[in-house]
């Protein structure tokens, strides 16, 4: 009975989940089906700057690093030994999970990898789950301006809304940090997660502002990238970090689209559409998808490599 009850809940999130990104995704053509004319009429000059190109590649790599250092620091203050390079091998190619669909496969990668690396597996995947969360806390965070910016124009609202993300966020964070969370965790694979240590509030604090920082380091690659193939674009750093933001995020916690295709183009097209027009909105989520899966194949190839010659 409580097996049915488990899959009749996961069917129901699977469904709604599947018609939220429908709906997200339903918005996004409406409004270019809106803006039609003006997306035919709209002219794009394109113009390829190879150092533009390089700087974005550059900061998103960056973003990388600081989130491998991050996880790596949780993992660390569970009593763990792991070098950063292993650490980096762990988050890139565990990372590749999220082109599954629900998402559990980068757990589960984190999980078998960490295990062969010699740490406990249960604070590999502890450590993931609470960046995984820090990253949806932060995002709301950044992500908030834009969208509340798309619903009310530039209202008082702004500051709200910003000033209630935050204070959701930190309230999550304090509640990361309770006795109750990993207790609560062991209770799930007691042989197996005895040695969870209470997270502290420090360490949290830290690896907030790794994500903080990391959002800023994909705002700008975005930038970087929009000046390196439409150097004409009136897309400021702030709006590019918002709508990044933002959109990742809502394609991150869509668990049932892979890699949040789909869901995440549509979110920045909705941001970006009023301020760049809707065709180059379309041409730079596009090209920031094929940017990013370009980057996180090639950051685990060589990882990959040197575990077949392994």
């Amino acid at each position: 009975m409580a097996a049915m009850t488990s899959r009749f809940r996961r069917l129901l999130l699977n469904a709604g989940q599947l018609l939220i990104a429908l709906f997200v995704v339903a918005l996004a053509i409406a409004a270019l089906r809106e803006n039609w004319d003006q997306f035919r009429a709209q002219e794009i000059e394109w113009r390829f700057a190879p150092g533009w190109l390089v700087l974005s590649v550059a900061a998103v790599l960056t973003s990388y690093a600081v989130l491998v250092w991050a996880w790596r620091s949780v993992v660390v203050s569970q009593g763990q030994r792991l070098p950063y390079w292993e650490a980096a091998r762990i988050w890139a190619l565990a990372s590749l999970g999220k082109y599954l669909p629900g998402k559990v496969w980068s757990v589960a990668g984190a999980w078998v990898l960490a295990q062969r690396a010699g740490v406990d597996p249960s604070v590999a995947v502890l450590s993931a789950l609470v960046l995984q969360a820090l990253a949806v806390a932060s995002g709301v965070m950044v992500g908030t301006v834009p969208i509340v910016r798309l619903l009310s124009g530039e209202g008082p609202w702004l500051p709200l809304a910003a000033g209630a993300a935050g204070v959701i966020a930190l309230a999550g964070l304090w509640g990361l940090s309770s006795e109750r969370v990993v207790a609560a965790v062991r209770r799930l694979a007691p042989g197996r997660l005895a040695a969870l240590r209470a997270l502290r509030k420090g360490t949290l604090a830290v690896a907030l502002g790794a994500n903080l920082v990391a959002w800023l380091g994909y705002g700008l690659a975005l930038w970087l990238l929009a000046r390196s193939i439409l150097p004409d674009l009136e897309l400021g750093f702030a709006r590019a970090v918002g709508a990044f933001a933002a959109a990742y995020t809502v394609g991150f916690v869509m668990l049932i689209a892979p890699g949040g295709v789909g869901p995440r183009e549509s979110v920045f097209v909705l941001l970006t559409m009023p301020i760049v027009g809707p065709k180059a909105a379309l041409a730079l989520a596009v090209a920031s998808r094929l940017q990013l899966t370009a980057l996180e194949l090639g950051v685990a190839l060589p990882f990959l490599r040197r575990r077949a010659r392994e």
